[in-house]
């Protein structure tokens, strides 16, 4: 008989192991060779999403229509629902399994309004809307994203509470104790009529940056050491309890690289190198990278097996299949050979049991995030914000560095000059001329981001300031510019760009890298490499996020609790209405050889 998931989740976060019982699978196949004895062999699909950011309808909050990209993609857990239920119909409910690999309730207003506004953590809250879709669509287990923990670890373990299922997290670890805080591992049986029955172990390993992106709410209570030496501690025991299939679930890309450089020892995407170097993994769900990978195989250096990776497209916008072949022989099954594919989920439509469950819930937050409040005397669009001096980002940093003078009002940093960084963290994001909603100005800042205010030189800043810059793609003068070809060198996302407000400057793009930045001023003077300046900036980047230069170690002098979105929403709130030409100035532009682009 199955386990109680219920019974299983409360001893599995202190022994960190549970067996739960798949019912009886179909009869294998036989497989007849040339001078050889008939071999029984046995098959059954592993599904898996991963990055699913609060998405469980195909529903954008942000412009309060149907989701739709240039690709055409769809998202969210109701059309996942309608994949999961066609693959059970053909390969058989009893030989397949349905595991995700983090980042589940943070990323849209949905999954905010049940964190915040209408918490799960409140006397008698409600059930949060991802569990119950998940919990209804039978997932068997999930690994944690860092998104879990912005929200704070109270949020993040009543969501685990809710779920029908285990949140596995083999690396994240009580600090005092260093003993798994959550479930490492979950291992279940799938019957077979021959031999005895198959088990599979699935390992959770989510992403040492929660330390640097959530260490206000981790420090001093979790510690998240490297996914390598996690696997290869983790991977053995499993072998060793009987496991014949062992799947990794990690919230870890697969390029080896890291967006926090040094600070900390760990890399941040590793899922290849946890293949490359760690024996007796047979397949990896990989996470966080918001990248699709449909099959990538990564031979073990000890063995010379290929482990196969595959990443589905974040949102629920793909569904990856991984595909067993086992074989029995010598009284024990193994793995003959795994496959991998994704399938679309713009190719189904959403299954109407997931959104009945949560239409209700739905139409709450689309109330909610269409609330006017307050107005704006022109339109501002982030379109151009990548290459330009844009309002939109402008009024990003107004708030901000507002916020900041208010709250370092009759303190000693009162008389330093404040500063303001912000990224364009959507391309699409716009607020019109006349009356302005939650939604709206929530879609300048998707992130949970919190304001910090910290001291940096001038000279300091200069570095700053050229870091960020290497996001521009190196363009020699003379010639078109196409603006769609600047940006994004070296992969660089957009929120790793930062326009800076209270300077003025110059990126000269014909330049390397390192020395673009001319002309930087403060008040039409040249800044002193002395001087100093006070930055509001978000916690990700006070916290290292991105590696950007001296701000982590940067005295700080105020820090915030709230959203900056919230901020930003209750700053319109008590204005009442948004005075573009207050703020909005072109302080920094791009150059080729000192001459303008746009």
């Amino acid at each position: 008989m199955p386990l109680d998931r219920r019974t299983f989740l409360g001893r599995s976060a202190a022994t960190g192991a549970g067996v739960a019982l798949a019912g009886a699978a179909a009869a294998p196949a036989e497989a007849h060779g040339p001078g050889r004895p008939d071999r029984k062999r046995y098959s059954f699909t592993v599904m898996g999403t991963t990055d699913l950011h609060g998405n469980v309808f195909n529903w954008d909050y942000f412009t309060d229509k149907e989701f739709d990209d240039k690709a055409h993609n769809d998202v969210g857990l109701a059309k996942i629902s309608t994949l999961v239920e066609r693959v059970r119909r053909e390969k058989g409910r009893c030989d397949t399994l349905l595991i995700d690999a983090g980042d589940t309730i943070q990323g849209t207003q949905l999954s905010y309004y049940y964190a915040k506004v209408d918490p799960i953590t409140g006397e008698d809250g409600p059930v949060h809307p991802m569990a119950q879709a998940m919990n209804a669509i039978g997932y068997d287990a999930a690994a944690l994203g860092n998104h879990e923990f912005n929200y704070g670890i109270p949020v993040l373990r009543k969501f685990q509470e809710q779920c029908d299922f285990p949140l596995l997290g083999a690396n994240a670890l009580d600090a005092k104790t260093l003993r798994p805080a959550f479930p490492p591992y979950w291992m279940t049986r799938l019957r077979t009529p021959c031999g005895r029955d198959v088990k599979v172990a699935v390992l959770g390993l989510t992403n040492p940056g929660i330390a640097i992106w959530d260490k206000a709410h981790v420090q001093g209570k979790m510690t998240f050491p490297g996914l390598e030496e996690q696997a290869a501690k983790w991977v053995p025991k499993l072998r060793s309890m009987g496991a014949d299939v062992v799947i990794v679930s990690a919230h870890s890309g697969s390029s080896g690289t890291s967006s926090y450089g040094d600070q900390l020892p760990y890399i941040e995407n590793a899922a290849a190198l946890i293949a490359e170097q760690v024996p007796g993994i047979d397949a990896i769900l990989v996470g966080h990278a918001h990248t699709e990978i449909p099959e990538y195989r990564v031979t073990n250096k000890e063995t010379g097996k290929q482990v196969v990776l595959s990443e589905p497209l974040k949102w629920g916008q793909r569904l990856t299949l991984f595909d067993f072949e086992l074989v029995w022989g010598k009284g024990r099954w193994s793995v003959e050979s795994v496959s991998a594919k994704v399938l679309n989920s713009n190719t189904v439509p959403e299954d109407p049991r997931i959104v009945g469950l949560l239409g209700d819930e739905h139409k709450k937050v689309v109330e909610y995030v269409n609330q006017v409040i307050g107005t704006s005397t022109a339109a501002m669009a982030a379109g151009e914000a990548p290459y330009k001096d844009t309002p939109i980002i402008d009024f990003i940093n107004h708030v901000q560095a507002e916020t900041v003078k208010e709250a370092l009002a009759g303190t000693e940093y009162a008389a330093l000059p404040v500063l303001s960084q912000a990224s364009c963290f959507s391309r699409t994001a716009a607020i019109p001329a006349g009356e302005v909603t939650i939604r709206e100005v929530a879609g300048l800042y998707p992130f949970e981001n919190t304001l910090e205010a910290r001291v940096l030189t001038g000279a300091q800043l200069k570095d700053y300031l050229e870091f960020s810059a290497r996001y521009y793609v190196r363009t020699p003068a003379g010639g078109e510019v196409d603006p769609a070809k600047l940006t994004n060198a070296d992969a660089i996302p957009d929120y790793n760009y930062d326009a800076v407000s209270g300077l003025a400057y110059e990126i000269d793009i014909a330049k390397e890298p390192g020395a673009r930045i001319a002309k930087l001023s403060f008040g039409g003077k040249p800044v002193d490499p002395d001087a100093r300046f006070v930055l509001a900036v978000n916690n990700y980047r006070a916290s290292g996020g991105g590696n950007f230069p001296h701000v982590a170690a940067a005295k700080q002098v105020w820090a915030d609790s709230d959203e900056i979105r919230n901020t930003i929403i209750g700053w319109v709130k008590a204005k009442g209405t948004i005075e573009v030409a207050a703020f909005a100035s072109v302080d920094w532009k791009l150059t080729r050889d000192g001459a303008p682009i746009f």
